[in-house]
C-alpha cells in the first residue's frame, strides 16, 4: 500500500512555455511536454504533470503519493490555452496517477494519462511515471537502413502474445523480453528481413489482438515493461532484421477511463456522430481536423520512431479513414463541404504523417493497409499521392487465395485470378499481404483452404507460396503460415510447433526458409521490384493450369517462374525464355526434401529451342504436380 510522502523542500521548475502553444499550429512533439515529466536534477526532484482538456471545470492529478485524494494536487489551467499544468514534489518514477477530470456539469471521471509512457496491465488502468534508461545498440543497423523498394522485404507478421508461449504454463504470455532472442534468431534462421508486430501499444481487451487502443503512448503491460520492448527491438536490429509497428490512427474504444468524453465533449472523437462513431467496431473515430488531435496523432507516430526505433509504421484500416460513408448506408454519413464522400481532414493528416515519418531525421517507411481504389497511395504528397511507402495489395490477395481455393479442375476458367494482379502491379509499391486476417473468423487457416487430399493441400501450400515470392511485390506471411497450421489463428494459444513433427508440414518451412533466402540473393526478384520493366511474361496456358514469367534486375540478372497448378506432371512442356543456354534448378517446391515427389528436370534445363512466346529462344520443361520452378541461367 502506498504511503503519503513526506513533505520536500522543492522548488517547483516554472511551467514550460511551449503548453500555451501546442494547441495552434502543427507539433510533432507534444509527448515532451503533456504528460508526467521527472523534474530536471535527478529522480527525487518531483513530477510535472500537463494534460490537454479544453473543456473541462476542474483537474486534479491523483495517485500513490497522494493517497488518490483529488484535493492535494489540483491542476491549474496555463493563461490563454487548453492545458492544464501540475507540479508535485512528492510524485516520483514508479508511482501510479490519473486525471481527474470535472466536467462543466460537475461531473468527475477518472482518466488514464493519454500521453502516459507506462501503464499497469490490464484489468488495471492507471497511468504510471516512466524515465526509460534504455542504452541501444542498434547504431550500425540504424546507419544503415536499406531504402525498401530496390531491396529484399519479406515480412514475417507477429502477434506476440501467440507466437510461442511457455510450455509449462501455456495460458501465459512470454512478453518482449522473454521473446526477443527466439525470435530474432527463429526469423533469422528462416530468412525474413522484417518482423511485423501487431499493435504492441497498450490495449486492455485481447481479443482486440491490439487494434483498439487505449494508451497509444506506452507499450501493453501485459507484454512487460516499455525498456522491454526496447531490448527486443534492439535484438532484431542486431540480429539484421527490421521491425515494423502496426499503428491504429482510425479509431479507438470508448472506455470512459481513456480518451473517450475526456474533458467531458468529443475531445479526441469527431463531435458529430455520423463521423464519430464506427458503424463496425463499436469505437469512435478521431476528429482529424481538429488541431489537437492532429499533434497529438503526428507526435505518436514520431514517438514510435524515434522512441523505440521503429523502422516503419504499418497504417491499420487506412480505408475507414478516407471515406466519410466507409460501413455506411445512404442517410448515414455527410458529405464534405464540396460534397464529396472523401475525408479530407482524415486526408491532410495523412499527409502530414507520411511527409512526418520519411522526413531525412525521423528516417522510418510506412505501409497502408488500404482496400480500395484509391489513386496514388503510395505516391509522395508532393506529386499528389498520400505519401506511404508501400500499400498492401489485397486485391492480389483475394484473388489469388480464390484461385488455390479452386479444385485443379475447375482452375482453367479461373486463370484470370492468378495473373490479373500483374495488370496494376506497378499502379502502386506493393506488399502482398497473406495476414493474420485471412486465418481467423472462420475463414480457415491457409492449409484449410487448399483442396485435395492431405498430400495436395500441402503440395498447393507450398506452390502459393512459391508463385509470391517470385511475383513482383514484397512478401507478408503471417506466423503459423510456414508450420502450415491446420487450424485459424487463436491469440489466445501458441502457434503449433509440435506439429512440425509431421514431415510435411516441416517440408513447408523449409520451403519457406528456402524461398527466403534464395528470394535475398537475387536482385532479379527485388531490386526493379516497382518498375514494369523488371517484369514479363513467359507463358500462360490456361488448359493445363500453366503460368510462367520472367523478373529482371537492375544489372541485367534474371530469374524465370513456371508454376504447374494442375495435380498431373507436365512432360517437355514449352516456355519461351529470354536468354539461351543452360538455366540452373534454383527452386522446385516439390523436391522430395519439402514432401513433394521429387519431380524436376535433373537440376537444370537447356534453353536452345525456337522463339516462343515473344522470347528469343525456348526451352522444354517438365514441370511437377502442383509446383512452382525457379530457373536462372548458369
Amino acid at each position: 500500500m502506498a504511503t503519503r510522502a513526506a513533505a520536500t523542500p522543492v522548488t517547483p521548475p516554472p511551467v514550460p512555455a511551449e503548453l500555451a502553444g501546442l494547441d495552434d499550429g502543427d507539433h510533432a512533439d507534444v509527448h515532451h511536454h503533456l504528460g508526467a515529466h521527472p523534474a530536471p536534477g535527478g529522480p527525487d526532484g518531483g513530477v510535472r504533470f500537463s494534460v490537454w482538456a479544453p473543456a473541462a471545470s476542474h483537474i486534479a492529478v491523483v495517485g500513490d503519493w497522494n493517497f488518490w485524494d483529488p484535493a492535494t494536487t489540483p491542476m491549474e489551467r496555463v493563461p490563454d490555452s487548453p492545458m492544464w499544468t501540475a507540479f508535485s514534489a512528492d510524485a516520483r518514477l514508479g508511482h501510479r496517477y490519473k486525471f481527474a477530470i470535472t466536467d462543466q456539469h460537475g461531473h468527475t471521471v477518472q482518466h488514464a494519462d493519454p500521453l502516459a509512457f507506462r501503464t499497469e496491465p490490464a484489468p488495471e488502468t492507471a497511468s504510471i511515471v516512466h524515465t526509460s534508461t534504455y542504452r541501444w545498440g542498434d547504431g550500425e543497423w540504424s546507419g544503415h537502413r536499406a531504402h525498401v523498394l530496390a531491396s529484399p522485404m519479406s515480412v514475417y507478421e507477429v502477434h506476440l502474445g501467440s507466437w510461442r508461449r511457455d510450455p509449462g504454463e501455456p495460458h501465459r504470455d512470454l512478453g518482449f523480453r522473454a521473446l526477443a532472442t527466439e525470435l530474432a534468431e527463429y526469423v533469422v534462421e528462416m530468412g525474413f528481413t522484417h518482423v511485423e508486430l501487431l499493435p504492441v501499444m497498450g490495449h486492455p481487451f485481447a481479443g482486440s489482438w491490439g487494434y483498439q487502443v487505449t494508451s497509444y503512448f506506452a507499450p501493453a503491460a501485459r507484454w512487460g515493461e516499455p525498456d522491454d520492448l526496447k531490448h527486443l527491438i534492439d535484438t532484431l536490429h542486431q540480429a539484421g532484421i527490421g521491425v515494423i509497428l502496426d499503428w491504429v490512427p482510425a479509431h479507438f474504444p470508448k472506455d470512459e477511463w481513456a480518451l473517450g468524453r475526456f474533458d467531458g465533449t468529443p475531445l479526441y472523437e469527431h463531435p458529430d456522430p455520423l463521423r464519430g462513431d464506427h458503424p463496425d467496431w463499436g469505437t469512435y473515430i478521431f476528429d482529424f481536423g481538429r488541431q489537437g488531435v492532429r499533434n497529438f496523432l503526428l507526435s505518436n507516430a514520431r514517438y514510435w520512431i524515434d522512441e523505440y526505433h521503429a523502422d516503419a509504421l504499418r497504417v491499420d484500416a487506412v480505408a475507414s479513414m478516407l471515406y466519410l460513408d466507409y460501413s455506411r448506408a445512404e442517410g448515414e454519413w455527410r458529405p464534405n463541404q464540396h460534397g464529396g464522400r472523401e475525408n479530407l481532414e482524415a486526408v491532410s493528416l495523412i499527409h502530414a504523417a507520411n511527409v512526418l515519418v520519411h522526413d531525412d531525421g525521423v528516417g522510418g517507411f510506412t505501409i497502408a493497409e488500404e482496400s480500395t481504389a484509391w489513386p496514388g497511395v503510395s505516391r509522395p504528397v508532393d506529386q499528389g499521392g498520400l505519401g506511404f511507402t508501400l500499400k498492401w495489395n489485397l486485391g492480389w490477395m483475394h484473388d489469388t487465395l480464390d484461385y488455390f481455393a479452386k479444385d485443379p479442375i475447375h482452375r482453367q476458367h479461373h486463370h484470370h485470378d492468378l495473373t490479373f494482379g500483374v495488370h496494376y502491379a506497378f499502379n502502386e509499391n506493393f506488399v502482398l499481404p497473406l495476414s493474420h486476417d485471412e486465418v481467423v473468423h472462420g475463414k480457415r487457416s491457409l492449409l484449410a483452404k487448399m483442396p485435395g487430399d492431405r498430400w495436395q493441400q500441402l503440395a498447393n501450400l507450398r506452390a502459393l507460396y512459391g508463385w509470391m515470392w517470385a511475383h513482383p511485390g514484397k512478401q507478408l506471411l503471417f506466423m503459423g503460415g510456414e508450420l502450415a497450421q491446420e487450424h485459424e489463428w487463436d491469440h489466445d494459444g501458441s502457434l503449433d510447433w509440435a506439429g512440425l513433427g509431421d514431415p510435411g508440414k516441416a517440408g513447408v518451412q523449409r520451403v519457406v526458409r528456402d524461398l527466403n533466402h534464395a528470394y535475398r540473393a537475387r536482385p532479379s526478384l527485388w531490386s526493379r521490384d516497382v518498375e514494369p520493366d523488371g517484369f514479363t511474361w513467359l507463358d500462360n496456358d490456361p488448359a493445363h493450369n500453366v503460368s510462367a514469367f520472367a523478373r529482371m534486375g537492375s544489372n541485367g540478372e534474371v530469374l524465370t517462374c513456371v508454376a504447374n497448378l494442375s495435380p498431373v506432371v507436365h512432360y517437355d512442356h514449352l516456355v519461351g525464355m529470354p536468354v539461351a543456354g543452360r538455366w540452373t534448378e534454383v527452386l522446385n517446391t516439390d523436391a522430395q526434401l519439402y514432401g513433394g515427389s521429387g519431380v524436376g528436370n535433373l537440376g537444370a534445363v537447356v534453353a536452345d529451342g525456337p522463339p516462343a512466346h515473344g522470347q528469343p529462344t525456348s526451352a522444354r520443361i517438365t514441370l511437377p504436380p502442383l509446383a512452382v520452378v525457379w530457373l536462372e541461367p548458369s
